[in-house]
């Protein structure tokens, strides 16, 4: 766990004030095309390092882009799966993120838009992020490390496993920020937490996963929920949540599962902060998460 950061109170209220301004919206009849629009101009706002240089290319047929920061080695290759709740969010609303993990790493990162839910259920995501992995495995350009955050950390862990099972040649790490790792939503966080976490909450995120699972899937099935799975013979994997996330027993619980089957999984917990909040620029816990994500990646 880090050590207690003090939280910039002016600047956590800022962020508040926008995902309340932001999330009212949403819920305020908006339509599912409007909150993706609303969504990526939210996240969006911040500047996100704009000395790194973005280049859109096509991605295991899907819209792709590589960001490469000055100074940095397009060699080193990071596969990023953007989070949103298999609903929501893209290479537009995470590339502020995406850059800065860039300028922090030194590394080129690769981000993809996955098809979406309701139009594209599971496994159509898991499926996306599996192919993108494969193509860039096949073309030579072997991913070091893969990061997720939120359900991109599901689609990051479940990649990295179907990759050990096809036996595929695997990362080197594995890092999440805030994952959602458990569809079910077995952990007490869910509940604990849920007046505490200002961006997520536990109704929205089990309509997200009843919108993405259907019907036919159930939400304990490891294939959509990878911490329930078998996690043995994965790579070192870092993972940062906030203190006050709904998911954050999703992190734990990757740990102790993780530790039982032999793995390494190293979590810190920010105290205070909500899911995700890496996206938020403007917090100083952010650009300390990143700082450290940085380092790490730098030492593979």
């Amino acid at each position: 766990m880090t050590e207690a950061l003090p939280i910039d109170a002016p600047a956590f209220a800022r962020v508040r004030a926008r995902i309340e301004a932001a999330t009212s919206a949403w819920a305020a009849g908006m339509t599912l095309a409007e909150i993706r629009e609303s969504f990526e101009a939210f996240l969006g706002a911040g500047e996100g390092a704009p000395e790194v240089v973005r280049t859109p290319l096509p991605l295991a047929g899907l819209p792709a882009c590589a960001f490469d920061a000055p100074g940095g080695d397009a060699g080193r290759v990071l596969l990023y799966c953007h989070g949103g709740g298999f609903q929501i969010g893209s290479v537009r609303s995470h590339a502020g993120l995406m850059a800065r993990i860039a300028l922090a790493s030194g590394m080129r990162v690769i981000g993809f838009d996955y098809r979406l839910a309701p139009e594209h259920r599971f496994p159509a995501a898991h499926d996306d992020a599996f192919a993108v992995y494969r193509a860039l495995v096949e073309a030579g350009e072997m991913p070091l490390a893969l990061v997720g955050d939120s359900a991109g950390g599901a689609l990051a862990l479940g990649t990295v496993l179907r990759a050990r099972d096809a036996g595929l040649p695997l990362p080197k790490a594995l890092v999440l920020l805030s994952p959602w790792l458990d569809l079910a939503m077995g952990g007490e966080s869910y509940t604990a937490l849920a007046d505490k976490d200002v961006f997520s909450r536990p109704e929205q995120l089990k309509a997200m996963a009843r919108t993405y699972l259907g019907r036919d899937n159930r939400p304990d099935d490891p294939a959509a929920s990878p911490v329930l799975g078998d996690l043995s013979g994965l790579p070192l994997m870092l993972v940062h949540a906030g203190g006050h996330d709904i998911t954050l027993d999703d992190s734990h619980l990757l740990a102790r599962r993780a530790a039982e089957q032999g793995g390494r999984v190293a979590v810190e917990v920010f105290p205070g902060m909500c899911h995700h909040f890496q996206v938020f620029e403007e917090l100083p816990e952010a650009a300390a998460s990143l700082a450290r994500i940085g380092a790490f990646l730098r030492g593979l």
